[in-house]
Formats: structure tokens, sequence, C-alpha cells
């Protein structure tokens, strides 16, 4: 589903974020991201949905080979790839529905199946009785699940949750996990980058570990590994 083969990335002010990167990760897989603070795991994470684009080697997400591709074509890719980002990212002058609505409607699917696919995912989130609240009216905890609502709108192959629960507290973290397992359970790929060491040693999946822009462990039923 997605493949990097000798990926590196480096920036304009010198610093290499990923070195010489290969990884293979299948439909349906549940993968945790993790090393310490500028290991390049963002790099690598911005790399699978185009946000930044490889000095060298090749990815490939689906049918998709991103160093090939056009820029008018990104948005193709951003329909199989849902994201979701530790800050939410929301549109806080739109309700709930209007935010979910929004990430279908600039793919001009019809109101009814847009009024269907929202409902169907507040459901998936316990949050339809939020429906006409805007952002501000809303927990972090809240926030974060309908920015994951949103993200599957459209039924992604894969979603990335770059640091989901980081702004979030013990109990509204678990319920991330849990949306995030359910969503697993479907069928999606799921890629998560996260610092929490109790997350990932609770709730087994493959870890990538990244230290200095390069994959030094990759564990199936993996620990956290580091010092929480």
């Amino acid at each position: 589903m997605i493949e990097m083969l000798n990926v590196s990335k480096k920036y304009s002010n010198g610093i290499t974020a990923v070195n010489d990167l290969s990884v293979r990760i299948e439909q349906g897989e549940f993968i945790y991201v993790v090393g310490p603070s500028g290991a390049g795991k963002s790099t690598f994470i911005k790399m699978i949905y185009r946000e930044e684009l490889p000095t060298k080697g090749t990815i490939k997400v689906g049918d998709f080979d991103l160093m090939k591709m056009k820029n008018k074509n990104i948005p193709f890719l951003r329909r199989q790839v849902g994201v979701v980002f530790q800050d939410f990212k929301l549109l806080p002058r739109l309700t709930v529905y209007e935010n979910i609505a929004y990430a279908m409607e600039v793919i001009e699917k019809n109101p009814k199946a847009i009024n269907k696919r929202v409902l169907e995912v507040l459901d998936l989130v316990n949050l339809k009785h939020k429906i006409r609240m805007f952002p501000n009216e809303l927990s972090g905890g809240e926030q974060q699940r309908i920015a994951i609502a949103r993200a599957i709108a459209n039924t992604p192959r894969v979603l990335i949750a770059d640091e989901p629960t980081g702004n979030l507290d013990p109990d509204t973290t678990w319920e991330i996990m849990n949306i995030l397992e359910e969503i697993n359970n479907q069928g999606t790929t799921v890629i998560m980058a996260t610092h929490n060491s109790v997350i990932v040693n609770k709730v087994r999946h493959r870890v990538l570990a990244i230290e200095n822009g390069r994959i030094v462990r990759d564990q199936q039923e993996g620990e956290y590994g580091y010092e929480a």
C-alpha cells in the first residue's frame, strides 16, 4: 500500500531529516511512528501525503508515484490519505456539520451523500448531538473527534494521525484511541506518530522507531522503547 525506497530529505538549511529510508506498509496495518524529537518523524509522515517531497528516492502510495505525480493530482492523493493533526485545524466559523461536509463539498459530492456520510462519521465518534455547535463550543477531545470524523469523511484508505493525543488528558486520549482502533478494524491503514509510551505499550501494533532520519527498529507488536 505504501512503499518508500532509499528516501532522503535534505532541507535548504542543510539539515537531513530523512536519510536513505526504506519501508513497506501493507493495507490495513496500524503503525506507530516513535522516536526522539527532531528524529525525522514529522518529515516521514508529511512525505506520505506529499506535504514534503523527498530529495531522492521513490515513494508510492497505492497507485500514486509521489515523485512523478503532477501538483494538480495531489488532491486525488489526499482523497485516499486523511490527516489528523495535534491542533485539530477545524474551521472556526463553521459548525461541526459544516466542517465535516466541507471535506466532501470540495470534491463535489452530492448533498444527499454528504448528509448521509456526515451523520455516519458523527455516529462513529459519538458526537451526533453536537452537530450544530461551533469548534469553540467543544472541548479539546471533542474537537479532535470532529477532526477525525472530517479526515475519514471521504473514506480514505490511509489515516495519518500526527500526535493526535498530544494535547489531551488521559481519559480523552483513550477515547481517541478507541476510535482509531475502530477505523483500523474497518480496513483503513492507520499511521500514528506519538510520544505516548503508555498507548504504544498497552495497545500493541507494529512500531517504526526513527532516529537521525533512519528506521532503527521495525517491530511487530512492538513497544515504545524510550524513556517516558
